[in-house]
């Protein structure tokens, strides 16, 4: 099949010296200094800027081995992956694909190390990576973290190599300008431009969800690829695009790979701290249930027994504000943040309970290791229901204590709020044993504000508020 190229129409411009007369003289083109903002006016030199740090972008093959069902899923980002050479092998509804994944990489050392994505080498037989002088090397994966979707690169024989520079991804403003330079569909080298479009992007990747958004052209291929501020200065890794948008992909910021990076390079892979709580986000009603002036912070649903936060006595309901020195804006940072932290840590962590604020110290566990089991039981689906309509939920006896919803009626306080087979478990902080306790306690509830109530979900616990209106 042949490739397609489109060709932009240019538009005319008066010769430059006529422009010069009427428009006075074109600001000067200069590369920022490593160390300095950009200054509003001046105008970057972006071929120089170019020049000046291609020499440090890698390509990077990858051959691979997959099987690969009948189907796979649809994700609303894609974490790239070029694989036009696919090899169906086998039979049955799974295919063995053999194939070639490409993507970007840039050399951190002198010698030879590179940075790039898990996923451009997952599940490799064999790296190749090529220089921007053509020079072509063997490497071996020295590192790698799925969880940050990064990875660090080895290569044979490799000495006095170009050395990209890193820079702040803290420092980087948005609709501050970057440059990309990566390895599209194969094809070497390519560079584009843009700015930031956001900081500290979730897209649902992982716990650890923290991008940079960009309009810089990126694409399949740019994987690993570097970020660059005007400085020359490394600030994100190319990851990510909304496959259904335009000028939106996302970059895995740099100085989150500075945080790892020792452990990638030493150990090979990276050890995190375990709080053993489940959180989630605090949104306005929540915070008006439990009597909170903002709606900042993660809050704690459930708590591990015998974990290092029910150890240090966090309790659920608890508002967790900072870990360490960091500020816990939103319910997603705390997972981040409390991965900063190394296994066996203690770390104050700063909690709101109710009125008053907490600090306790905990000594952190290690991500990875096996929780204590949470007897959660079953509901029963048997017995007649028992009507609530102050809440608009039907409910049964729950195994092991609570009302569980048997239906929620449609345009009722608690439709979008609770869903068929929650179990309340607890309203306004006390404990519902059965489900004919339900009534009487949101009956007993203060007017004006939200009824919190704790529920069980599946395997989750978690707070919801419902406006009885």
């Amino acid at each position: 099949m042949g490739a397609a190229l489109w060709l932009s129409g240019c538009e005319r411009h008066p010769p430059a010296q006529r422009q010069e007369a009427e428009a006075g003289p074109a600001p000067a083109a200069t590369v920022v200094p490593a160390g300095e903002r950009v200054t509003p006016g001046v105008t970057t030199d972006v071929p120089a800027l170019v020049a000046s740090v291609r020499s440090a972008v890698v390509n990077i093959t990858a051959e691979q081995r997959h099987v690969v069902g009948a189907s796979t899923p649809s994700l609303p980002f894609d974490f790239f992956d070029l694989s036009p050479f696919g090899l169906p092998g086998g039979g049955g509804g799974d295919r063995v694909l053999r194939r070639q994944a490409l993507g970007t990489g840039f050399i951190i050392d002198a010698e030879g190390r590179v940075v790039t994505n898990a996923h451009v080498v997952a599940d490799a037989t064999a790296v190749r990576v090529r220089l921007a002088d053509e020079r072509e090397f063997g490497a071996r994966v020295r590192g790698r973290d799925e969880q940050l979707d990064l990875a660090v690169l080895e290569l044979e024989d490799a000495r006095g190599l170009p050395v990209a520079q890193l820079g702040s991804s803290e420092e980087l403003e948005v609709g501050e300008p970057v440059v990309a330079i990566g390895n599209p569909f194969g094809l070497a080298h390519t560079v584009t431009a843009g700015i930031v479009s956001a900081k500290s992007r979730a897209i649902g990747a992982g716990p650890y969800d923290d991008f940079i958004q960009t309009d810089t052209s990126i694409n399949p291929g740019n994987s690993g690829g570097p970020l660059f501020d005007l400085g020359g200065r490394v600030v994100g890794i190319n990851t990510a695009i909304n496959p259904e948008g335009q000028g939106i992909g996302f970059a895995i910021p740099v100085d989150v790979l500075k945080l790892v990076l020792p452990q990638l390079v030493e150990r090979g892979h990276v050890e995190r701290g375990r709080l053993g709580v489940v959180a989630q986000p605090l949104d306005a009603r929540l915070a008006r249930a439990f009597g909170l002036e903002h709606a900042r912070g993660a809050l704690v649903g459930e708590v591990e027994p015998g974990g290092p936060a029910a150890e240090a006595g966090l309790e659920a309901g608890d508002v967790i504000v900072r870990v360490g020195a960091d500020e816990v804006r939103h319910g997603t940072d705390l997972p981040r943040l409390v991965a900063r932290h190394a296994p066996g840590e203690t770390v104050p962590i700063e909690v709101r309970r109710g009125s008053e604020a907490k600090t306790f110290s905990v000594k952190l566990g290690r991500l990875g290791t096996p929780e204590a089991a949470v007897d959660r039981g079953r509901p029963a689906d048997k017995g007649d229901p028992v009507g609530r309509a102050e809440l608009g939920v039907l409910v049964r006896e729950a195994p092991g204590g609570g009302a569980l919803i048997a239906r929620v009626l449609p345009g009722g306080p608690a439709s979008g709020v609770l869903a068929v087979g929650d179990v309340v478990l607890e309203v306004n902080r006390k404990r519902v044993e059965r489900a004919d306790q339900l009534a009487r306690t949101i009956e007993s509830a203060p007017a004006g504000r939200p009824v919190l109530l704790r529920v069980r979900r599946g395997e989750r616990t978690m707070f919801v508020a419902v406006e009885l209106g």
